[in-house]
């Protein structure tokens, strides 16, 4: 099989570049899927997609035990199948701050600043609400608040925000950041709007693009210092190659991207001689400068239905008939609701902490796991989340062995520097003050906290039990010129020809929000590198 560009990986940023490449019926371009089509009826649910985890469409990876949060592995989930995580996430559309990307490009990476990149994230939007220049209409991704069905809780969590001198913001995406307000979300006509959903499903007849799912890449193929090709695995033993007679675009995600190019010979070649791996290319810094957003909980019992109600047998029940039926509902929109940027610290960062809201809570218990809700109590609640933006622990992606089908070993290091433990105590209060204000009084029964949550060390051990990954791993590809940096400002991998990373693992820095509205932006803009249009 022979193609000018294959693809490897259909998540959030593969599934744009399929559809800009494919774009000109002179280019043959092949799309590789390790996961199976999008068919789960809960991907399409929005509130479904807590059920996703550890099912067929989730790695359902797994960290290294953590020895700064009392050894604990962390649940790592990612998303296999067409859309990849856009397919399985919370759907939160956010782009970040613009100091991020300004930092980018000063750290040597031109063409990165947020005036450079505002075009590649309108590029993509059709925003239902929004018109002013930071957004567009006519994209192929459809972003939207949630538009049938709130919570009280929601509102209060505002009103609450702005008695703690967080001011209102309509608009996270806009002129500003900072401030409290609701969730933009991709969701069209109530159901989740993926990369697949927008930019695969209309192009699927393209006779110039190939999609095959269920394909395992083992290798990237290099030959003098040039990708080639692929090999992939379809089934559990029959290896295909295919030829890539332009370029091989790596759009993996930040733990299966380093994890290609070490299998294929790209890397520190200690490592690579460890597993009897040839090397191709010396580049020490693949796998490395993995860096990602950890929340806690702060919650409270509630007065008035939450999405708590909806988890026992006939809520479900209910729930499901309201969104098959009449398209209303909580299954229509995200277990999300409103959210709040702020800036904690006197760092450079305009912002550097999040307080996500969710009306449900997981009890106090200690029996809830977060990543099942069917082990979530059935009585009204809700949640702030308060989460650390901008961590200074940074851990590392390595193989397990040289066999493609092994999961990599993750090693998050997740507080391992004590200042992200501080930032998060630091916010932990800031949202137990938030719970505690006037504004939840009408639906406030009693908070769920540590019995003297004046004790910073009460504090500090509820951090521990609780706290989670919000799934945003970055930054293992990064982007640079230092001798760390694996692609260049144009996402090449350094030193060898024909071969890009165009996903989020080529972030230098992780941006101040949720971190998949840049990586279809990374996606955008990386097809039009390919193409030769930036």
């Amino acid at each position: 099989m022979t193609f000018d560009y294959i693809i490897v990986g259909a998540g959030s940023a593969g599934c744009v570049l399929a559809h800009r490449l494919s774009a000109n019926p002179a280019h043959r371009v092949l799309l590789l899927e390790a996961g199976g089509p999008d068919k789960k009826m809960e991907i399409h649910i929005p509130a479904a997609y807590s059920k996703l985890n550890r099912t067929e469409v989730d790695w359902a990876y797994e960290s290294e035990p953590q020895p700064h949060v009392n050894g604990r592995k962390f649940m790592l989930p990612r998303g296999k199948t067409l859309g990849g995580s856009s397919s399985t996430n919370a759907m939160a559309y956010v782009r970040g701050n613009r100091a991020d990307y300004d930092e980018w490009a000063a750290m040597g990476n031109d063409g990165w600043d947020y005036a450079s990149v505002l075009p590649f994230f309108k590029k993509s939007e059709h925003n239902e609400q929004f018109q002013d220049p930071y957004h567009a209409q006519g994209g192929l991704l459809n972003v939207t608040r949630a538009q049938v069905y709130r919570t009280p809780v929601a509102e209060a969590f505002i009103e609450a925000c702005v008695a703690n001198g967080i001011p209102q913001n309509e608009d996270f995406n806009g002129a500003e950041q900072a401030g409290a307000g609701l969730f933009q979300f991709t969701i069209k006509d109530q159901k989740r709007h993926s990369t697949a959903a927008a930019f695969l499903k209309p192009i699927l007849n393209r006779p110039n693009l190939t999609i095959i799912t269920h394909a395992h890449t083992k290798q990237i193929i290099i030959e003098n210092d040039r990708a080639v090709g692929v090999e992939f695995l379809t089934g559990k033993s029959t290896t295909q190659r295919a030829t890539a007679t332009k370029e091989v675009v790596l759009s993996a995600g930040s733990f299966n991207s380093p994890q290609l190019l070490i299998l294929s010979g790209v890397g520190d070649t200690d490592e690579l001689k460890r597993h009897g791996i040839t090397a191709k290319k010396h580049l020490p810094g693949v796998g490395k400068n993995l860096q990602d957003h950890l929340f806690t909980g702060v919650s409270a019992l509630a007065t008035v239905p939450t999405a708590n109600d909806s988890l026992s047998a006939w809520g479900q029940i209910k729930g499901l008939a309201q969104y098959v039926f009449l398209k209303k509902g909580p299954l229509t929109i995200s277990p999300l609701e409103a959210n709040a940027f702020v800036k904690l610290h006197t760092n450079p960062d305009p912002v550097d902490f999040q307080f996500h809201f969710a009306p449900v809570h997981m009890g106090n218990d200690g029996k809830a796991d977060f990543y099942n809700p069917d082990t979530f109590p059935h009585t009204s609640g809700y949640t702030i989340l308060p989460t650390i933006l901008k961590p200074k622990s940074v851990g590392y992606v390595a193989l397990r062995s040289a066999n493609p089908l092994d999961a990599p070993v993750i090693d998050p290091r997740f507080l391992s520097e004590e200042d992200d433990l501080t930032t998060l105590v630091k916010g932990t209060k800031k949202a137990i003050e938030i719970m505690q204000s006037a504004a939840f009084a009408p639906y406030r029964k009693e908070l769920i906290l540590p019995i003297d949550y004046s004790s910073d060390e009460a504090i500090v051990q509820h951090i521990y039990s609780l706290l989670e990954t919000v799934y945003h791993p970055i930054g293992t590809c990064k982007m640079g010129n230092d001798d760390m940096a694996v692609v260049d400002s144009q996402l090449r991998v350094r030193g060898i020809e024909g071969l890009r990373v165009v996903d989020a693992s080529i972030m230098p820095r992780i941006i101040a929000g949720n971190t998949n509205a840049t990586s279809i932006m990374i996606g955008e803009k990386g097809a039009a590198m390919i193409l030769g249009e930036t």
